[in-house]
């Protein structure tokens, strides 16, 4: 699966997904915030490092459509019913993983940031003799894309396989 952020204005951005199981889903824009690290950006870079399986991208490569809507209107439709008469519900599986990915990017987004000169200090939620080591190797990822990501004009992208 490839996964396409492409910088707007400020820090907004698109995400564009691009797999082999499920239906073609339509770009959709992310939350923004961050001038460095995008936060679908930065869930990606947490749950590949730290081997996610069932978190927001393992999910969409095995077909889940996550916040995405499909491009094909009839597979729209279908998609809005299914949710609408069957809300599906994450296995348990899947909602630790969901929490464990939200866990390591709280953590490790301020990390990254103390250590680059972004921020002071961390936030008291993130205790200093408690982060694990996955998180010095998710920031370690983050020192890869988060210069390349604040450089690019707008309309530059990265392109991430999964």
């Amino acid at each position: 699966m490839r996964v396409i952020f492409t910088k707007g204005p400020g820090t907004s951005y698109e995400i564009a997904v691009h797999r082999e199981t499920g239906a073609e889903l339509a770009p959709r824009n992310g939350p923004g915030g961050h001038p460095y690290l995008p936060h679908d950006l930065v869930h990606f870079l947490v749950e590949a490092e730290a081997g996610i399986k069932l978190g927001v991208y393992g999910r969409l490569a095995a077909g889940d459509n996550g916040l995405f809507w499909p491009v094909d209107p009839a597979e729209r439709a279908k998609a809005m019913r299914r949710r609408k008469s069957k809300p599906v519900k994450p296995s348990p599986q899947a909602q630790a993983d969901m929490a464990r990915s939200e866990e390591l990017a709280g953590m490790a987004v301020p990390v990254w940031e103390v250590r680059h000169g972004h921020a002071r200090e961390l936030p008291a939620y993130v205790a200093v003799g408690e982060i694990p080591a996955v998180v010095d190797r998710i920031v370690t990822r983050f020192d890869d894309y988060a210069d390349r990501w604040h450089t690019l004009p707008v309309g530059g992208s990265l392109t991430l396989t999964w």
